[in-house]
């Protein structure tokens, strides 16, 4: 039998660097396997020992018109590299994804099911058939801009008939995942449990037949990561209009570990009174994808303290100032920072489904669509921004009429952004808590939540004096440090809450 997972990254095995149709990939069969772009592997544990199989995927992905089923084949063709047996597994399993989506909610919900299967398991002479795969799969997901975050539970079966009718295997699977997907990194853990029965009967080669029973469990936890880094890189030549520029890598690895606890098999009989308990680790990486990023040329930033996040978010197309000038000690206004947000989290595609929009109005000689605030108007060049920064409940206005783009931003008004931005503003306590910051009494109620989650998550920390300093106004070199920061949380930190502390502590 094959352990399972599920990993959003076997979906584009064949187009690595694609983007999934939905913050959900879809399921891989749950085998707990990895793979690269030339090979996947799994461990196979139906004969009570645990083995290796490797080889072919192929991954079919299909969407509906309306986008609310997809749709996900895949086909395995692989066998154990041990050449004194021989083996062989296919498998073909669909799995069909219904999405239901929430907008009223923010969220949506996933149900997977099982419409096709078929597996083939030859280990020497024994030829195992799956004769029946019960199985059932759901998710909530939890649609934020920054980050899609989703769990979901799984349960199912499965039936095998050995030799057509020596025996039977039948693996009841039972576990759940966590991940998220953001413009800057996805991440998917699984951990799933095995209990395995198996009941056989062994004929002896003077014909003489014996019954093999036993049981065993096997957990396996399974980590799918994609990350994007920046790293500089210095101009190696020494006549040259830039000194160096920023190159984006596109990280994609997968880990996973079996731990098991099996009879010791002997020709197929166990000992009743022995038991074999130990763990197989498996990882895969993809050959990363460089991309150069354009070279900022700010002359009033050199040497200034905030100069490396100033030419990250610039090399970012997150700020598109002047290429000469970037007047960083100057106030950040609440326009460019919600428009600097809105560019870091890449919401790009909702933009330009509002320009069709807008076009296919025009066309219709509908009504001219009228700005949500009296001092934006539909015209201005980030309106854009503030609109969707609105509706997607990352930004408010200072009142219900008008906004004030070109306020400076204070930093609570920077961190409530963010932690929105995020998601994040429920994890706060109950009210009535106080944030460690010794100005705790100067935090406006509306910043409080935000305030002490962004402490919490390390986005922010106190001065020298531990004051959060709410009402400062934000200079725009303190506003690049604290994105920067926010987009090390998206690229980092979520990374490590969802692979390394789940696994090392499951």
């Amino acid at each position: 039998m094959i352990m399972g997972k599920r990993m959003m990254a076997l979906i584009i095995a064949l187009a690595m660097f694609m983007s999934p149709l939905h913050a959900l990939g879809a399921p891989s069969g749950f085998d707990g396997g990895v793979n690269n772009e030339y090979e996947y592997e799994e461990i196979v544990f139906i004969t009570g020992k645990p083995m290796k199989f490797s080889g072919e995927l192929d991954v079919k992905v299909s969407e509906s018109k309306s986008g609310d089923t997809e749709t996900v084949k895949y086909k395995y063709n692989l066998t154990n590299k041990d050449e004194t047996i021989k083996t062989k597994l296919t498998r073909q399993i669909t799995l069909v994804t219904e999405y239901t989506e929430r907008d009223d909610k923010g969220q949506a919900t996933a149900q997977t099911t099982l419409t096709r299967y078929s597996e083939k398991i030859d280990i020497g002479k024994d030829k195992y058939v799956l004769e029946d795969f019960q199985f059932s799969k759901s998710d909530v997901i939890d649609r934020r801009p920054a980050a899609d975050f989703y769990s979901g539970n799984l349960e199912g079966r499965k039936y095998y008939k050995l030799n057509r009718d020596e025996g039977e295997v039948i693996i009841s699977i039972s576990g759940g995942n966590v991940g998220y997907e953001n413009f800057w990194g996805s991440t998917e853990t699984q951990i799933i449990d095995y209990y395995i029965i198996s009941d056989r009967v062994v004929t002896y080669e003077d014909g003489e037949n014996e019954k093999s029973c036993w049981e065993g469990t096997v957990r396996a936890q399974v980590s799918d990561s994609m990350t994007k880094k920046l790293i500089y890189g210095e101009n190696e030549a020494n006549f040259s209009s830039f000194d160096g520029g920023y190159i984006r890598t596109t990280n994609r690895e997968m880990v996973s570990r079996y731990e098991y606890d099996l009879p010791r098999m002997k020709d197929n009989i166990p000992d009743e009174r022995r038991r074999l308990k130990d763990r197989i680790n498996l990882s895969a990486k993809m050959v990363p994808r460089v991309e150069r990023l354009v070279v900022p040329k700010f002359r009033d930033v050199r040497g200034h303290w905030a100069e490396e996040y100033i030419t990250k978010l610039y090399s970012l197309d997150v700020f598109d100032e002047s290429p000469n000038f970037f007047t960083p000690e100057i106030a950040m206004t609440r326009a460019e920072f919600t428009k600097g947000v809105i560019r870091a989290c890449d919401i790009r595609s909702s933009l330009e489904d509002d320009k069709k929009t807008s076009r296919s109005r025009s066309r219709r000689k509908e009504l001219p669509e009228e700005s949500p605030f009296k001092d934006v108007k539909v015209e201005d060049i980030d309106y854009r921004y503030i609109k969707q920064g609105l509706e997607k409940s990352i930004v408010a206005g200072v009142s219900k009429d008008f906004f004030k783009p070109n306020d400076p931003l204070t930093r609570a008004q920077a961190i409530t952004i963010l932690i929105r931005a995020l998601g994040f503003g429920s994890k706060a306590p109950n009210p009535g808590y106080y944030t460690s910051f010794s100005d705790d009494d100067k935090i406006p109620f509306w910043a409080r939540d935000s305030v002490y989650v962004a402490r919490e998550i390390g986005i922010i920390e106190g001065d020298s004096y531990n004051r959060a300093s709410p009402g400062k106004i934000m200079t725009r070199a303190e506003a690049s440090a604290m994105l920067v920061r926010f987009l090390e949380f998206l690229e980092k930190d979520l990374q490590r809450d969802y692979r390394e502390n789940i696994m090392l502590y499951n």
